[in-house]
C-alpha cells in the first residue's frame, strides 16, 4: 500500500539567510567608499545676533539667592527674592529672548530650588530651567 504524500508546512529560510548575509558584506565593504556630497550654502546679506547667555539664578545652601548674567558681567549679584523677579524681568525686557536657569548648590536642599523655581513661574517668568552638570 503506497503511502499518501503530505504537503510539506515549512519554509526553508537558509536560502534567504545566505542572501542577506551577502548583501550585508556588500553594504559594509561599500559604505566606506561613498563619499558624502559637498553642500554649497547660499550667503545672507547680515549676520544672524549671537545667542543670548542664560540668566544664571544660583541658589547656595545657606539659602542665598546670586544672580549671574553673562551678558552685562560675569559678576554675581546677591539679591532676594523680590529683587530677583525685578532682575530677571528687566533682563527679559533687554533681551526677550533671554533663558532663565536655577543652579542649585549640591547641598542645597530640593524644595529651596524649587521654591525659587515656583516664584518665577507665578511671576510669568518666560523660559525657565534647572542647570545640572552633565555625568562624566
Amino acid at each position: 500500500m503506497p503511502r499518501a504524500r503530505r504537503s510539506m508546512s515549512e519554509i526553508n529560510v537558509v536560502p534567504y539567510i545566505d542572501v542577506m548575509l551577502v548583501l550585508l558584506v556588500i553594504f559594509m565593504v561599500a559604505a566606506p567608499l561613498i563619499n558624502p556630497g559637498q553642500i554649497d550654502l547660499p550667503q545672507a546679506a547680515q549676520k544672524l545676533d549671537p545667542a543670548v547667555a542664560p540668566l544664571e539664578v544660583r541658589v547656595r545652601a545657606n539659602g542665598d539667592l546670586l544672580v549671574v548674567d553673562r551678558n552685562a558681567s560675569a559678576d554675581e549679584l546677591r539679591v532676594n527674592r523680590a529683587q530677583l523677579v525685578d532682575f530677571v524681568r528687566a533682563a527679559q525686557r533687554a533681551h526677550p529672548d533671554q533663558a532663565v536657569v536655577i543652579a542649585g548648590d549640591r547641598s542645597v536642599r530640593y524644595e529651596e530650588v524649587l521654591k525659587v523655581l515656583d516664584l518665577l513661574q507665578q511671576n510669568q517668568v518666560k523660559r525657565v530651567g534647572l542647570l545640572a552638570r552633565p555625568a562624566s
